[in-house]
């Protein structure tokens, strides 16, 4: 169902899913966003005048933040070792970032096209602290499309 009109999404329903594997436990996604290049060109109109025409140009590749709290699952870990060793078949996937309405029904899917880890961070150990522990996951794509 789609939202009424006026309405809009809200930022906490989402879902990730990487070759229709639905990851659980994500608490964030930042960095999402669809870029491309411009063009320039410079000419000279009919009546002598300097006019610069701006033109779309080729798309950029993008990079996507993943954060959860830390589990034993260890799905990250088994998918940036993939790329860190070479095994680039193993390690790009598409996937996508789906945003939810409020009853619970997909209304944005943002596919991800060959995406790959590029980097794991694991938050702040310290003696003492009561916060959670997360893992970041950096992802690299080279498109992204909408559906």
């Amino acid at each position: 169902m789609p939202l009424p009109d006026l309405d809009s999404s809200v930022g906490h329903s989402f879902g990730l899913e990487f070759d229709s594997v639905i990851i659980k436990q994500i608490t964030e996604v930042s960095g999402l966003k669809m870029e491309q290049d411009v063009i320039e060109l410079k000419q000279n109109t009919a009546d002598g005048k300097y006019a610069i025409k701006k033109l779309p140009g080729r798309p950029k590749a993008g990079e996507v933040t993943v954060s959860r709290g830390l589990t034993e699952d260890n799905s990250f870990e088994r998918w940036i070792k993939d790329s860190r060793f070479g095994r680039m078949t193993n390690a790009r996937r598409n996937g996508a970032v789906i945003v939810y309405d409020y009853e619970g029904m997909p209304i944005k899917r943002y596919k991800l096209i060959n995406a790959w880890p590029k980097s794991l961070e694991i938050g702040t150990l310290k003696a003492g602290d009561t916060s959670v522990l997360t893992e970041k996951l950096a992802i690299t794509y080279e498109s992204m499309e909408l559906d």
